[in-house]
């Protein structure tokens, strides 16, 4: 049965509940990552998955909330393999490259000192042994991908398409996901406003992950109205592209209190008779 786990289902600002994106979709025992937010590394163990587990990260954007646990996780899976875990593959719009390398590279790495250390220090080539590496430990091997629309990666039961979404352009490139699998079908918006792009990414999916940033009403005359989904937004989306099931994200301060959150689900139910699941971090969802 095909699952996601929700490390993170905020927004940048912390919330008791909510804090970052980031997901975790596990697809014929596989592992796929979907963003990395704050303090995703140290939640995902708390769902029971280890950052050597994962072999595909996926960006959907470079917003900070999305983002800004990327060289927790680098280092972390690094620190943790025994020499048996495949290389990581990471996928992220323009400028993924340059930020990665930016934070894990021989020649402009800030982060690239501790691969050295980590790598010669007898000490630390000990702890790679004891967690069962032999000879000498090797230096960590990423392979980072940039993408557009169209197809990003496959796997041995999956493959992901991309489409732009509409959130912080022209400064940051935006894109939703579709996961087509041999055990179904799942969709992510990524941060954005309504739009057909997105209508498209969930058409007939048995999982659709989708934004909810505050109801309706409230943010329809905020600027953010531009580049983030309201209530029946969202609704409206899910309907029209016939998905099975809706699982609501990036819930603002806003609709943690109860009584928005309420009116809220009954915006989007008003719109969308599909079952409906309201993300907060640590939610799991088969499906």
């Amino acid at each position: 049965m095909p699952r996601i786990k929700v490390v993170g289902a905020g927004t940048p600002s912390r919330t008791p509940n909510r804090w970052g994106t980031c997901f975790l979709l596990e697809i014929g025992g596989e592992w796929l990552m979907i963003d990395c937010g704050p303090a995703a590394t140290y939640k995902m163990y708390q769902m029971d998955v280890s950052p050597t587990e994962i072999e595909h990260l996926f960006f959907t954007h470079l917003h900070s909330d999305h983002i800004s646990d990327y060289p927790c996780f680098l280092m972390t899976r690094f620190d943790q393999c025994n020499g048996t875990q495949p290389d990581l593959q990471v996928y992220g719009p323009e400028p993924i490259k340059d930020v990665t390398e930016r934070i894990w590279s021989k020649e402009r790495g800030a982060l690239w000192y501790d691969v050295v250390a980590r790598t010669n220090h007898p000490m630390s080539v000990h702890a790679y042994h004891t967690r069962g590496g032999e000879g000498d430990r090797p230096e960590p091997v990423i392979h980072v991908h940039e993408y557009t629309d169209g197809k990003v990666a496959s796997g041995k039961t999956w493959e992901c398409t991309a489409l732009e979404v509409k959130h912080a352009q022209p400064y940051i490139n935006c894109y939703g996901f579709r996961f087509e699998t041999e055990e179904g079908v799942i969709a992510f918006s990524g941060d954005t406003a309504p739009t057909e792009a997105v209508v498209e990414l969930a058409r007939d999916a048995d999982m659709f992950v989708q934004e909810i940033v505050r109801r309706e009403a409230d943010i329809a005359d905020r600027p953010s109205r531009i580049s983030e989904t309201g209530s029946i937004g969202a609704a409206k989306m899910a309907a029209e592209a016939g998905a099975k099931r809706m699982l609501v994200n990036h819930q603002g301060g806003d609709l943690e209190n109860l009584d928005a959150m309420a009116v809220a689900i009954q915006d989007v139910k008003a719109h969308y008779d599909g079952p409906l699941y309201w993300a907060q971090d640590f939610t799991e969802v088969e499906w």
